[in-house]
């Protein structure tokens, strides 16, 4: 018995000590019970001095089990004592990993003791790894999908689980996956165009929707939204070579080019617009070079755009009935099949333009200046390098598109983990790409007819730069995180969140989620977010994470049945994430430096030093 029981205050009782404290091991956070008749309720000592110790009541154990919280508080008679091991296996779990289970790390109270968690209650809830830079988070979800894999019970071979990897960093942390298990596979999609050594990441064309491509263009106002979609109803007549295309080209241009006619402006300013139309958009049948027969003479479109002396186009109703007779108005692009069509973004940009002027760009400046910046967005976008991430080789379907991710090319196994390397391109690329795929995902899962039975885990790296508080609710009306977060648990769709800011985070995102790792924090904005947002955070709890060592961390949430405090094991192999050796990269072998006569040619002396040579220019 550890003392008496002398003050009961909300959730702590006050025990006057009755053993030589002096004596005794440290016993800061273990647990002891407080026991009276058949009642046992759990504390944790939170401070002891030589006379009394201050106990925070955690729970209750009834029979075989633990129940977490403050259903009842002790009474004055109860007995005072530290907690035994079969009651400590109630609280933190049995040291024996039994099927079901996955060994995430050791106790930072009870020496050796192993915390051996549900997979269940961890997995099929939404998580977050929170901890500054250097804090070990890279460290810790390696450990702790190494280990889930690695595990002796069984090997989880039909996970699908999809890594956002902001630095390129985990792939020596899961390349060896097979060498544990031959059914494993750990695949690597990479952004790096230039020196591709795994698969670059493609997204087909034809997959992206409305939301998608508003994503990918920076649409700032719902009203450019319908341009989008009428480019997407466009892109299958552009993409295919069948004899409609013509017909809805010949449509769509005659439309635009009756609205410039039929304008009313000067014939200046009419012939010039319609030059300009018809020198980006023509047809075999419709252009400037287009002949228009009358009785006894022929001459090409562009000569009856002619203006006289009196300013004045002399063939205006020639040109008119001329062009009206490609207009069709039994084309209807809303009764089009949509069909299986293969389309790139050079497709998309040319059924954007056709778009733009079926919209009447031309007639108003203001819809031109809200609209003509998607299609220079999209131009740019096609002649950059970041038109390869959606130009895929063949025709699939969005399920072929998963099971494809999910399939190793040179085996044919199925992948467990695939990891999408973000690092190569800037963040407001790699913040759509994330939420297209992750998009594509979620509708896969819902679409699934026996819910659940696919479960998809995005772990997104970075999490802050990616899953934030942006515009998409206004423009949108809603954000795919978000969504996921609040819909995708019942479709088998889980997120994990790593971050080093969370505070940055999306509210909804985090409020969803279940499960917590914290590790050290330090940023005062972070502590008072995650105090205020995440669930069961004491002020207790506060003050140990800005104190925690690399590795250590507190996790909490249904996985735990109270705030546990662990050190997570180095992974092995440990992710590229080390920080710069600076002191081994200053300290090498000396390069001499040459004097004026031994001068070294300025290629030369760059590659001493590690760097490229600068260009020489030449001087006439």
């Amino acid at each position: 018995m550890l003392g008496k029981i002398i003050e009961i205050e909300d959730n702590y009782v006050t025990v006057q000590l009755s053993i030589d404290i002096t004596k005794q091991p440290n016993l800061a956070n273990l647990h002891v019970v407080f026991e009276h008749g058949e009642d046992k309720i759990v504390g944790e000592i939170l401070n002891v001095d030589k006379t009394k110790m201050l106990i925070a009541v955690v729970g209750e154990l009834k029979g075989t089990w633990f129940a977490s919280g403050i259903s009842a508080k002790p009474s004055f008679a109860s007995t005072v004592r530290i907690i035994k091991m079969d009651e400590l296996e109630l609280i933190l779990g049995s040291q024996k990993l039994e099927t079901g289970q996955t060994y995430f790390g050791l106790s930072n109270v009870y020496k050796n003791y192993k915390i051996n968690v549900s997979i269940n209650d961890f997995f099929s809830n939404h998580f977050a790894i929170l901890g500054n830079s250097g804090a070990g988070k890279s460290f810790t979800v390696s450990g702790i999908f190494q280990r889930l894999f690695s595990s002796p019970t069984a090997s989880p071979t039909n996970a699908n689980i999809f890594f956002f990897d902001a630095y390129g960093e985990y792939t020596r942390a899961f390349s060896n996956m097979t060498n544990i298990n031959p059914a494993l596979h750990y695949k690597v999609y990479t952004t790096n165009t230039e020196m591709a050594t795994d698969e670059i990441l493609k997204i087909p064309a034809w997959l992206l929707d409305v939301d998608d491509l508003a994503l990918l263009l920076d649409v700032t106002t719902a009203n450019q939204l319908p341009i989008i979609e009428k480019a997407l109803k466009l892109v299958p007549i552009i993409a295919s070579n069948t004899e409609g295309v013509v017909k809805y080209k010949n449509d769509i241009i005659a439309r635009a080019l009756e609205d410039i006619l039929l304008s009313g402006n000067d014939s200046t300013k009419i012939r010039d617009q319609v030059t300009a139309v018809l020198t980006k958009f023509n047809t075999k049948e419709l252009n400037l070079e287009s002949q228009i027969a009358q009785p006894g003479y022929v001459r090409s479109l562009k000569q009856c755009l002619y203006i006289d002396k009196t300013g004045k186009m002399q063939e205006m109703e020639l040109v008119v009935n001329f062009i009206k007779s490609f207009i069709d108005d039994s084309l209807d692009i809303e009764s089009i099949p949509k069909g299986n069509v293969y389309y790139n973004l050079k497709h998309l940009e040319e059924a954007m333009e056709f778009a733009l002027i079926s919209e009447g760009i031309l007639k108003s400046e203001k819809v031109y200046d809200f609209a003509n910046v998607l299609s220079v967005r999209l131009h740019s976008m096609v002649k950059s390098s970041e038109s390869q991430y959606f130009d895929y080789n063949h025709y699939v379907t969005r399920g072929e598109y998963i099971r494809e991710l999910l399939t190793d090319v040179k085996t044919g196994g199925k992948c467990q983990i695939v990891n999408f390397n973000i690092s190569y391109i800037d963040d407001r690329l790699a913040k759509a790409i994330t939420k297209i795929i992750s998009k594509l995902l979620f509708q896969t899962a819902v679409e699934n007819p026996n819910r659940g039975s696919v479960p998809f885990h995005i772990i997104i790296e970075e999490a802050h730069r990616y899953v934030m508080k942006d515009t998409d609710i206004e423009i949108l009306g809603y954000n795919i995180f978000d969504r996921i977060t609040k819909e995708g648990r019942k479709y088998g769709v889980l997120l994990g969140l790593i971050t080093q800011r969370p505070s940055e985070l999306s509210d909804t995102a985090i409020s969803q989620c279940s499960n917590f790792v914290i590790l050290r924090i330090l940023h005062p904005k972070d502590l008072d977010y995650i105090k205020n947002m995440v669930p069961n955070v004491t002020s207790e709890m506060i003050i140990q994470l800005k104190t925690l060592k690399p590795g250590n961390c507190i996790a909490f949430g249904s996985a735990f049945k109270i705030p546990t405090a662990m050190y997570m094991e180095k992974p092995d192999p440990e992710p590229l994430s080390n920080n710069v050796d600076v002191k081994n990269i200053w300290y090498k072998a000396p390069v001499t430096a040459p004097t004026a006569q031994t001068a070294q040619p300025a290629s030369q002396a760059a590659a001493n030093f590690g760097i490229n040579a600068p260009q020489q220019t030449v001087q006439n």
